[in-house]
C-alpha cells in the first residue's frame, strides 16, 4: 500500500521542490503543546460555521433585522471560507507557513471580537466575513503542521487526531450556541474565540519552528486570486441565498449565477494557461484525486447536511429545544472521536483506503434510511443508532479519503491537493444545505397535496378525528361552536406536522441514496497493487 505519512515525511523534510519550509519532528511536552494548539484552533474555526445558526432569531431582534437578511451572518462566513481555503498553499509558501498561521489565528481572534461589538446587521456581515478569511486558512495550514510535528510512526496518530476536529467542531457548534444564547447573550457565541485564539497565537510563536518564505521571485497571479474570489463568491450568495428568495425568480440570483459560471470558466482557462497559478488545477490530472473529491464532496454534502437537517427535524418536528437536540449528537461523535486515531494506524499497516471508505459510506447511507424510518412517536431510544452509525460513517470517510486523495500525487503537489479536497468538503456543504432546504420545501408542498386530498367531509377517519378534537375541547370548557372551530385549527396543525414529517424522512433518504452510490466510485479507484520489497510501502500503478 501507498504509505501517505512517509510520502508526506519525505516531502516536508526536503522532498517538495521549491519549497522554503523547515520542518523539525517534535518530542515530548512540546509536541503535545502544539497539538493542542492546533486541533484547538481547527475546532473552533469549524465550531463557528455552525454556532450562530441556533441564535438567528436572537440576533435579529436584537438588531432590529428581519431572519432573511440576518442570514447573511452564517452567508458571509461561508463565502469566506470557500473562497481562501484553495489559496492557502500559494499564500503559506509566499508569506512563510508559521507568519501565514499566526496572522490567520488573530485576523479570526480579531474580527471574532468586532463581530461581538457590532452595532447593526451589515457591520456584523462584514467582520463575519473576515473571520471566515482568517478562520478558512487554518484548516489546510493546521493538517500541515500536525505532520510535520509528528515522527513518522506517529503520522498515522496525527491524521486522527486533525479528523477530531473536522468532526466535534460541526457537531457541537448548534450545542454550544444553544447554551449561550439561553445562558448569556448572542455576542458571548463571538466573544469565546478571544481568549482560545490569543493563546493559540501566543503557543504558535512560541514553539512553532520558523518557515521561511518563497524567495523564488514568483509573480503573483493577481488575476487568478479576483476570479476566484468572485465566481465562488457569486456561487456561494446563489446557494446560501437561493431558497429564501425563490431561486431564479430573484434578478441578482440570475447575475449572481451567470457571473459565477463566467468567472469559473474563465478561471481554468488561465489556471491551465500560466506557469505559476494561485491554484494548481493540473493535479486534477491524477484519475484518484479527481475520485476522491468527488466523493469528498458527498462527504461535506452528507455531513453538513446531516448535522443540518437533523436539529431542523428534532426541534420543529419532535419539539426537543436545541440544547436536548444537540445532547444526541454527542454520543455519535465521541464514538468517532474515539476510533479517529486508529484508522491512521490502520492504513499505516497495510489496510486499503477503499475499504474503509466503503465502510463509511454504507454506515452513512445506513444512518439515512433507519431516520427515513422514524415517526412522530420516535424516541431517544430509536436515534441512538443511526446517529451511531453518521459518526462513525464520518470518521471513516475523512480520514482515509484525506490519504487517498493526494496518494498520487508527486511531493511538490500535495498542498495544492490538499487544500482543493478540503475545499470540495467545504463547497459539498454549502451545496447540501442549499439542496436539501429547498428539496424539503418541494417535497412539503407535494406532500400536503397528497394528504389533504384525503381529509374531506365525507372521509371517516377524518370525522372520527374532528370529532375527537371536539370532544377534548368541549371537556376542556369551550362550546360547541368554539371547538369547532378549534378542531379545524387542529386537523390543520396536524396535517402541517405530518407534511413536514414526510419531507424530512424524503431528505434522509435521499442523503442515504447519495451515499449509497459513491460505493461503485470508491471501487473505480482500487487498483492492482505492486509491492515494493524495501518495507511495507506498495505503490499504486502509474497511469
Amino acid at each position: 500500500m501507498f504509505d501517505f505519512y512517509n510520502f508526506l515525511f519525505e516531502y516536508y523534510n526536503g522532498g517538495g521542490k521549491g519549497r522554503r519550509y523547515f520542518c523539525f519532528m517534535e518530542t515530548g511536552f512540546r509536541k503535545w503543546i502544539i497539538v493542542i494548539t492546533i486541533i484547538t484552533s481547527t475546532i473552533i474555526e469549524l465550531i463557528d460555521t455552525t454556532i450562530v445558526n441556533v441564535s438567528i432569531n436572537t440576533m435579529s431582534g436584537n438588531l432590529g433585522a428581519s431572519l432573511e437578511d440576518t442570514a447573511w451572518v452564517i452567508t458571509s462566513y461561508a463565502i469566506a471560507n470557500v473562497i481562501i481555503i484553495p489559496m492557502t498553499s500559494f499564500l503559506a509558501e509566499k508569506i512563510g507557513r508559521k507568519q501565514y498561521y499566526i496572522g490567520s489565528i488573530l485576523l479570526f481572534t480579531l474580527a471574532s471580537a468586532l463581530c461581538g461589538f457590532s452595532h447593526n446587521l451589515w457591520e456584523l456581515v462584514a467582520f463575519r466575513f473576515f473571520q471566515g478569511i482568517g478562520g478558512g486558512a487554518l484548516l489546510s495550514t493546521s493538517q500541515s503542521i500536525l505532520f510535520e510535528t509528528f515522527p513518522v510512526k506517529e503520522r498515522a496518530t496525527a491524521s486522527g487526531i486533525f479528523s477530531l476536529g473536522i468532526i466535534i467542531g460541526p457537531s457541537i457548534g448548534p450545542v454550544m450556541g444553544g447554551y449561550i444564547v439561553d445562558n448569556l447573550s448572542w455576542q458571548w457565541i463571538f466573544y469565546v474565540n478571544i481568549p482560545i485564539g490569543l493563546m493559540a497565537a501566543l503557543l504558535s510563536y512560541i514553539y512553532l519552528k520558523p518557515s521561511k518564505p518563497s524567495a523564488d521571485g514568483r509573480s503573483i497571479d493577481w488575476l487568478g486570486i479576483f476570479l476566484l474570489a468572485v465566481g465562488v463568491g457569486s456561487l456561494q450568495v446563489v446557494l446560501e441565498r437561493g431558497e429564501t428568495d425563490d431561486w431564479f425568480a430573484a434578478t441578482y440570483i440570475i447575475i449572481l449565477t451567470l457571473l459565477s459560471v463566467l468567472s469559473l470558466a474563465i478561471l481554468i482557462w488561465w489556471e491551465l494557461r500560466i506557469e505559476h497559478p494561485v491554484i494548481n488545477l493540473r493535479v486534477l490530472k491524477s484519475t484518484t484525486l479527481s475520485i476522491s473529491a468527488i466523493m469528498t464532496f458527498v462527504l461535506g454534502f452528507g455531513l453538513f447536511s446531516a448535522v443540518f437537517v437533523f436539529p431542523l427535524y428534532a426541534q420543529r418536528i419532535i419539539g426537543y429545544s436545541a440544547f436536548q437536540t444537540g445532547t444526541m449528537l454527542l454520543p455519535g461523535t465521541l464514538m468517532a472521536a474515539m476510533i479517529s486515531p486508529f484508522l491512521g494506524k490502520m492504513l499505516q499497516s497495510g489496510i486499503r483506503p477503499q475499504y474503509l471508505i466503503t465502510l463509511g459510506f454504507g454506515l452513512s447511507a445506513i444512518f439515512g434510511f433507519m431516520m427515513s424510518g422514524s415517526n412522530l412517536e420516535t424516541g431517544n431510544a430509536y436515534f441512538f443508532i443511526p446517529l451511531i452509525c453518521r459518526g462513525l460513517g464520518a470518521a471513516l470517510l475523512i480520514v482515509p479519503l484525506t490519504a487517498l486523495a493526494v496518494s498520487e500525487l508527486k511531493p511538490a503537489d500535495i498542498p495544492q491537493g490538499a487544500a482543493l479536497n478540503n475545499m470540495m468538503r467545504q463547497m459539498g456543504g454549502s451545496f447540501g444545505i442549499a439542496l436539501i432546504n429547498t428539496y424539503i420545501a418541494h417535497r412539503a408542498a407535494d406532500n400536503r397535496m397528497s394528504l389533504i386530498t384525503h381529509v374531506t367531509a365525507s372521509d371517516p377517519l377524518t370525522i372520527a378525528r374532528r370529532q375527537s378534537f371536539i370532544s377534548n375541547f368541549i371537556a376542556h370548557g369551550a362550546s360547541y361552536l368554539r371547538a369547532l372551530q378549534q378542531s379545524i385549527g387542529a386537523l390543520e396543525n396536524t396535517i402541517t406536522r405530518q407534511t413536514f414529517l414526510l419531507s424530512y424522512m424524503d431528505a434522509f433518504l435521499l442523503l442515504a441514496i447519495l451515499n449509497a452510490c459513491c460505493i461503485p466510485l470508491v471501487i473505480m479507484t482500487i487498483k492492482k497493487r505492486t509491492a515494493v520489497k524495501a518495507g511495507k510501502v506498495e505503490v499504486p500503478d502509474a497511469h
